[in-house]
């Protein structure tokens, strides 16, 4: 999907993140937990550590049944696309830029711009606080796949 794009790794790996980005699962342990129904990043794997994928749940194609609450949650990449939800130099939308940000990629104007979705997609966990039952993992499940698949916690 990308060819030949290249960036500086700036920071180190996990580290050194804007003060108001805070996301509780690394790369790797979303990979490990299912997200995305199991379809993402197989045609740019190479790019990231070979041991992000040793445990992953991923599948050639969507399989919701491999995401952590058993349920389909993604759009489509066309969609986002359509929906103008892709930035800068990441045409794999959010996870891929934070897969590079995580990694130590450093791109101030982008990551200004994820962050902000990123922080504003935390309305989720408002909405299952707001609907649930503190020990009904259960309810809401689509929303709770979501927010793993942003890095948030959706055991909340």
């Amino acid at each position: 999907m990308q060819v030949n794009y290249q960036y500086q790794l700036v920071a180190p790996i996990g580290q050194d993140f804007a003060p108001e980005f805070t996301p509780v699962y690394s790369p790797q342990q979303m990979l490990e937990m299912g997200v995305f129904e199991g379809k993402y990043c197989n045609d740019c794997r190479n790019e990231f550590p070979s041991d992000w994928f040793s445990n992953a749940k991923i599948s050639a194609r969507s399989n919701a049944s491999l995401n952590y609450f058993g349920v389909k949650s993604r759009q489509p990449l066309s969609v986002w696309q359509q929906k103008g939800w892709i930035f800068g130099p990441d045409p794999r939308g959010w996870f891929q830029w934070y897969c590079r940000y995580y990694l130590g990629r450093r791109l101030p104007e982008v990551d200004s711009i994820q962050i902000k979705r990123w922080r504003a997609f935390s309305r989720h966990a408002g909405q299952i606080r707001a609907n649930c039952e503190p020990a009904d993992i259960f309810c809401r499940p689509r929303q709770r796949q979501a927010l793993l698949q942003w890095s948030y916690d959706p055991l909340i």
